[in-house]
């Protein structure tokens, strides 16, 4: 889709696009908050508004024939949750084997409301040397887009807290459903 037409159709959602479209063609692309089935065109619309192509992880048991084709077709690539596979390594040597490739991952795992995000999103960019790029859809204001890279410090409390700080005025199409912003491996 051509980004004029995605900006064209998100104005007549009522909804407006903000920030810059990410530097770098190699990063982790955060979605949140994730608490509806409607982020996941929102946020292919949103990236195609900025001209991005993204790789996207879902649960496998949602590319079942003929859905699973479009959304391959769309970027989407199956993760079986339930098996031991190391994903973060897969994703980290998919890194390394292209010179682009964006790969959005849902943190929070879920639409349901979480005590922690995934963690694998981190270490993915920490292992593939690649920044994280926030993005968002704001239900509440209306809004989507991204967020300034971050470029993970091995200080995963520090750059949580800065995730943290970005994402505080978002809100999901179900707030509630929304939870904090953090890792296991901060501690309590």
């Amino acid at each position: 889709m051509k980004a004029w037409i995605a900006r064209w159709l998100i104005r007549l959602w009522g909804w407006r696009v903000e920030g810059e479209r990410p530097e770098s063609r190699r990063f982790v692309l955060i979605a949140a908050p994730h608490t509806s089935n409607w982020d996941l065109p929102g946020m292919l619309l949103f990236a195609a508004a900025f001209d991005i192509k993204v790789t996207w992880m879902a649960k496998h048991n949602l590319f079942f024939p003929p859905l699973g084709w479009l959304l391959r077709a769309l970027g989407g690539v199956p993760i079986v949750r339930h098996e031991n596979r190391d994903v973060v390594a897969s994703m980290v040597a998919a890194f390394d084997d292209r010179s682009d490739l964006i790969l959005v991952v849902p943190t929070e795992g879920t639409r349901l409301r979480v005590d922690y995000w995934k963690s694998g999103f981190y270490h993915i960019a920490c292992g593939a040397r690649i920044p994280i790029v926030p993005s968002f859809l704001d239900y509440g204001q209306k809004r989507g887009g991204f967020g300034p890279a971050l470029h993970p410090s091995g200080n995963v409390s520090a750059d949580m807290q800065t995730l943290r700080e970005f994402y505080a005025p978002m809100s999901g199409k179900y707030p509630g459903q929304f939870g904090p912003v953090r890792l296991r491996e901060e501690g309590e």
